[in-house]
Parts: structure tokens; sequence; C-alpha cells
């Protein structure tokens, strides 16, 4: 049988290979957030993005076939690491899951890039001929969704008043949720992100819980 002296077997090959573009992906993609972040989706360039790589723009359209589907992707895995680290499990209690919102923006304030990104990627894709306006619409009402799915569980289970509006609570957090974290991007110092959520829905728990009580520790 013929000796395979300093060849590489196939197999090991192919997964070296495969490591190395799942590599050079999630560069791109990180590169992408800081472009996207820093200059919006229309005034980033993927030639800036794929030198910033170290690669040639034909290289980068081997992973992404496009600017609108690296944008797509960027946001895709964004969302994905929200889920994954924090969502996979059903809460055990509505106050279990403000907890866990709580964890997501302290998650949050250790990837700046992302909250850049994401503030100024809303702020474009109000407009109907952005790449991602139909992204961000489906999302607000899938955590929008998910959020009315957990309070009317937790009214069903007596934890929550039963008149409270559901949707309308749910529309107030994301959206000081989102303003806070608008303002925590301009000025990071000004603020401690975590604790203004977790005291805002503190205050919010209180309202509609039907003991009065609010989150586990949070002051009276």
């Amino acid at each position: 049988m013929p000796e395979n002296k300093g060849r590489t077997p196939r197999g090991t090959a192919g997964r070296g290979s495969y490591a190395v573009g799942d590599a050079r992906r999630l560069k791109i993609l990180d590169t992408a957030v800081d472009h996207f972040g820093q200059w919006g989706f229309h005034a980033s360039s993927l030639a800036r993005i794929a030198n910033d790589c170290g690669i040639t723009q034909g290289g980068l359209l081997h992973h992404f076939r496009s600017k609108e589907d690296l944008l797509l992707s960027v946001l895709a895995q964004s969302e994905q690491h929200d889920v994954e680290r924090l969502f996979a499990d059903e809460p055990e209690s509505y106050a279990a899951y403000l907890e866990t919102v709580v964890a997501l923006v302290e998650d949050n304030t250790r990837r700046p890039g992302i909250v850049r990104m994401f503030n100024v990627l809303v702020g474009e894709s109000g407009n109907v001929g952005h790449p991602a306006h139909q992204y961000f619409k489906e999302r607000y009402e899938r955590v929008l969704g998910h959020t009315v799915d957990l309070l009317e569980a937790a009214v069903r289970r007596g934890e929550l008043k039963a008149d409270i509006d559901c949707r309308a609570v749910g529309q107030e957090q994301l959206a000081v949720m989102d303003g806070l974290q608008l303002q925590w991007a301009l000025d990071p110092a000004s603020m401690d992100m975590p604790a203004r959520v977790r005291t805002f829905l503190d205050r919010q728990l209180r309202e509609l819980s039907a003991t009065g009580e609010g989150l586990p520790g949070a002051a009276g």
C-alpha cells in the first residue's frame, strides 16, 4: 500500500478549511457591527469592511452575497445571541423573567458596538425602503408578543392583577428600555443602565402585582 508521508488526510484538511472559513465569517460579522454602528447601513462600504478584515471584497462576497445579506446576518446573529444567552428556558415566574431582562441589559453593556449598531439601524429602518425595515418590524412584534404571552400567563397564575392591559405594558417596557439604551450609547458614563432598567421594572411590577410586591431584593 503506498505511503502517504507528508500529506494531510483529506478529512483533517476539510475540517481545517471549515474552521478557517468560520473564523473569517465571524471576523466579517464583528467588523460589520463596527461599521454599521459608526456609519449606518447606506454609508458603510463592503470594500472598507473587507479591507479591515484583511481580505478582498470578493473574499467577503464569498461568505455574504451582498451588503443587505451581511446586514441581516449581523442582526440575526445578535438576536440569536440574546435568545441562547438569556431566553432559552421558560421563566418560573414573571419576576424571574424581569430579572432575565436586567441580565440582558447588563450583558449589552459589555457589547457597546452592538448597542450602537442597533440604535443606528433602528433609526434608519423607519424608512420602508431600508433593507432592515421588515426585520425590525417583525422583531418588535416577536419581542412584544413574547412579553404579552408571559404577562397573560402571569395573570392566569394570579401573580398579576386581572385587569391589566398586557400589550400596553409590553409596549411601555420596550419604549423605556430602548430609550435608556439610546442615552447610554451616547454617554455610557451618564448612567448605570442595568440599575435604571431594574428600578423601572421593579416600579412597574409593584403596580401590576396582585400582592404589590416588586423584584426580589429591590427597595420598597
